[in-house]
């Protein structure tokens, strides 16, 4: 193949991956009739790649319809964040929250209390202004759990992750599909809680690595030959104090942190970048990861949310949420449910450089 050829081969992959991340924009032109939001909705199937028959494309046109017009009116408005469409743009609210929740909530209500732990991070002082344990080389890069309720694997997945960094100086990508086909307490893509997961790797003796048990986004059949080859170890977990964003800063100064939280609102639905202020509640139903804070130039105070929604959705895959706000929970009850796992040494099952990242 030509050198022409092969520069031209990499351009346009490059543009393909650039647009992917763009995503789809809209201007008031495209809002001027249902044949141009028809022509907009055809693009954005075009660009999702998503098919539909006769009938469906005329229900799905509906709701994608409400959606594009909804964005368009909070973007109007004077908010620290922006909407835009994404690979969820012609599902309602409802069904986006079937498509992605946890239940934590329902699987807290099951399990009953949170245990009563130690908190490491208690005398941590001299917080300082702002963390990014991407910066750290401690996280790895944004995954998509696809149509399964498994975000409280993925959520566990990040502490794992981080904490292995802090301690061996070493960013392996660790396997989530374990957690859904081996860690009964949860139920898979039906959801579960992250404490039962870090208790599931502590008890088994660690975590084997993505590249040897990959993905499926599914339910699957425990792989016990995989499953017995871990990779990253840890040696207990404990829960962030309820209700206290200043114990979850401490928590986050020192390490990625999983948290639970409201996702449900059809802002978070097209979140597009800014610092969330949104309407959301405390009905935890989602499990992400805070990689960091900070604050904006304007003195706007943030979370950093690792989120597993595919790197299109928000920031590349992330959200930053306002921190520092008066209900005790937090924002979407982001301290409410805080759990991080402990790692004592640098110590690990034995694993092929060739996982490490």
């Amino acid at each position: 193949m030509g050198l022409g050829k092969s520069i031209f081969l990499v351009s346009l992959f490059l543009a393909m991956v650039f647009s992917i991340a763009k995503g789809i924009e809209f201007t008031e032109k495209d809002l001027a009739s249902d044949e141009s939001l028809w022509d907009l909705y055809e693009k954005w199937r075009s660009h999702h790649t998503i098919s539909r028959d006769l009938t469906e494309k005329q229900k799905r046109f509906n709701v994608f319809k409400a959606n594009v017009h909804h964005i368009h009116k909070v973007n109007q408005m004077d908010k620290p964040y922006k909407l835009k469409l994404n690979t969820f743009s012609d599902m309602t609210n409802h069904e986006f929250r079937n498509f992605y929740s946890s239940k934590i909530k329902h699987y807290r209500m099951l399990h009953g209390d949170r245990a009563k732990t130690g908190f490491v991070h208690e005398k941590t002082e001299d917080l300082p202004p702002s963390v990014d344990w991407r910066k750290q080389g401690a996280v790895t890069g944004v995954k998509n759990q696809g149509k399964c309720g498994s975000c409280w694997a993925f959520s566990t997945v990040v502490g794992v992750e981080g904490i292995n960094k802090i301690k061996t100086g070493k960013l392996v990508s660790l396997s989530e599909q374990e957690l859904v086909d081996c860690e009964k307490d949860n139920e898979g893509c039906k959801g579960g809680l992250m404490e039962s997961a870090y208790e599931f790797i502590k008890k088994h003796g660690g975590l084997t690595t993505e590249n040897l048990y990959p993905y499926k986004a599914k339910d699957g059949n425990c792989d016990a030959t995989k499953m017995n080859a871990p990779a990253v170890m840890i040696d207990a977990h404990e829960n962030v104090p309820e209700n206290d964003e200043n114990a979850l800063m401490k928590a986050v100064a020192n390490q990625p942190v999983s948290v639970a939280m409201d996702a449900g609102g059809s802002e978070m639905q097209f979140y597009s970048e800014g610092v969330y202020t949104g309407d959301c509640g405390t009905e935890l139903d989602h499990g992400v990861a805070v990689v960091g804070y900070g604050t904006t130039l304007d003195g706007t105070k943030y979370w950093i949310v690792k989120n597993s929604w595919g790197p299109e959705w928000g920031e590349k895959g992330y959200i930053r949420i306002q921190r520092g706000v008066e209900a005790d929970e937090g924002l979407c009850g982001i301290a409410m449910q805080a759990t991080y796992p402990i790692k004592l040494s640098p110590d690990n099952p034995k694993t092929p450089s060739k996982d490490e990242l």
